[in-house]
């Protein structure tokens, strides 16, 4: 007889040790269908790993009259191996009429070697994309070194000397002061060092502490509780708070006034403070990061900086170098800020005229980096075809006033350029910042005359009244 099993047809056999052959089994077995399907037969086609596990199976499935699914292989003529999915059930119709088998078995080859074939292209895979990803670690890495720095544009000395500071205080936790002129990109280097530190996952909170009053500086750092003030209607958490976990940057940290000073070095020594009109400490682990283009060193002598506060500050200062120092760099920063602002107006620009390259790279820049790019910004405003093209006159009014400093940067003064600094240290008696400084005479940024002065190995001590003349060794 036969019946239907799994939507094909199954020859049914029975005997005392009949076992039901398929005809889908003579297919894929190479039986001869003539053939009396014995478990003897049906064995001996059975691979020889799988032969007692199947005489066991078949035992138990004749005891237990229960459906059945296995799956075993066949090692048929020519030692080709095929895979079966057997579905089977034993009949026992009577004492004498023995047992039936009634099932149906399924050539599963092609499926377990697709199967095989696709765990094998999955663990291809997976090995592909540990590489990939071991080599996009290492790349990178390599773009950090290169481009670890954001918008920081440029290959010159100085600045690679000040970008080589920043990587190895980055991972420390240490206090950082940033000198140099406005305009120089300080809250950039900033920015750069969180970026490479461990805090970097948390807040980088930068503060401009010249923009905000004076009578609400502290409030605005430390923030204050409800009614400290006319206007305070509830609790509100500074900015020291906010940048709990990461980096706060106070931008012209010379501008603080007296009474905050004291509040910001106790946040440097006892990582606390107390909101304004608050009764209790609040603690805080939070990396300072301080810029000034003061001459903090000779504020803290003048008395209108605290000293503890500046030395407490200083522990790592970094001094980024002017724009007109760094030369090399002005075709790279025209290049860049070119192309960010062509791009953001949808406009094409591939080329900068020769007169205006000369012009850009003989400029002193007293504004330096932002000086450069809000002229480049108006170019591209004002530029109507694929070139660059910047007109004298937007720098000829600023020359003038920047003269001082090109005779002494230049270096066509350069035989007088340390008589020039010792006479200005004279009529200023020693005093180089503020509005009677030796910078302000001869029109230099003081942290820039500093280092002119260290270079030149002048003693600016003996130009102030009382002091000994002393000779500095040379280097």
């Amino acid at each position: 007889m036969t019946t239907t099993l799994l939507g094909a047809e199954f020859d049914v056999l029975s005997d005392d040790s009949d076992y039901v052959h398929s005809r889908l089994d003579h297919r894929t077995s190479a039986v001869d269908r003539t053939a009396k399907p014995t478990v003897e037969l049906v064995l001996s086609q059975d691979h020889p790993e799988y032969r007692d596990a199947i005489q066991q199976l078949i035992d138990r499935i004749t005891r237990e009259v229960e459906n059945w699914q296995f799956g075993h292989r066949l090692l048929i003529p020519e030692g080709v191996v095929k895979h079966l999915r057997v579905v089977t059930h034993a009949v026992h119709p009577d004492a004498t009429a023995g047992t039936e088998y009634v099932g149906g078995a399924m050539d599963v080859t092609a499926a377990r070697e697709s199967r095989r074939a696709l765990e094998s292209a999955y663990a291809e895979i997976q090995v592909l994309k540990d590489r990939l990803q071991s080599e996009n670690i290492v790349l990178r890495e390599e773009i950090d070194k290169t481009s670890m720095f954001e918008e920081i544009v440029g290959t010159s000395p100085p600045l690679r000397t000040v970008l080589s500071q920043v990587s190895k205080v980055a991972p420390t936790d240490s206090t950082v002061l940033i000198t140099g002129e406005t305009g120089t990109g300080k809250e950039l280097i900033a920015r750069a060092i969180h970026k490479r530190s461990p805090r970097s996952a948390r807040a980088f909170v930068a503060v401009n502490c010249a923009a905000i009053p004076s009578s609400l500086i502290a409030s605005e750092l430390f923030g204050h509780e409800k009614g400290a003030f006319t206007g305070a209607l509830q609790r509100r958490q500074g900015r020291f708070e906010l940048a709990d976990g990461g980096t706060i940057f106070l931008d012209e940290v010379g501008e603080l006034p007296a009474e905050t000073q004291i509040m910001l070095l106790r946040v440097l020594q006892e990582r606390e403070f107390e909101r304004v009109g608050g009764s209790g400490p609040v603690r805080v682990n939070v990396r300072v990061i301080a810029a000034t283009n003061r001459d903090l060193h000779a504020a803290a002598a003048d008395g209108t900086f605290r000293a503890d506060l500046f030395y407490r500050l200083n522990v790592f200062p970094l001094d980024v170098p002017a724009l007109r120092d760094r030369r090399p760099d002005v075709p790279l920063l025209v290049e860049y800020f070119t192309h960010r602002y062509a791009t953001r107006l949808g406009k094409r620009i591939r080329r900068v005229t020769t007169a205006t390259s000369q012009l850009l790279q003989s400029y002193d820049w007293p504004g330096n980096i932002r000086e450069l790019q809000n002229l480049i910004e108006r170019a591209v405003i004002l530029g109507d075809s694929d070139t660059l093209s910047i007109d004298p006159r937007w720098l000829a009014g600023r020359s003038l006033a920047t003269a001082p400093v090109a005779s002494l940067s230049t270096g066509t003064l350069a035989a007088h350029e340390k008589d020039a600094i010792e006479a200005a240290l004279t009529q200023s008696k020693g005093r180089v910042a503020g509005p009677f400084g030796a910078a302000g005479r001869l029109g230099l940024p003081a942290s820039t005359l500093e280092s002119k002065i260290k270079a030149l190995q002048i003693d600016k001590r003996r130009f102030k009244p009382g002091e000994p003349s002393v000779t500095l060794p040379r280097r």
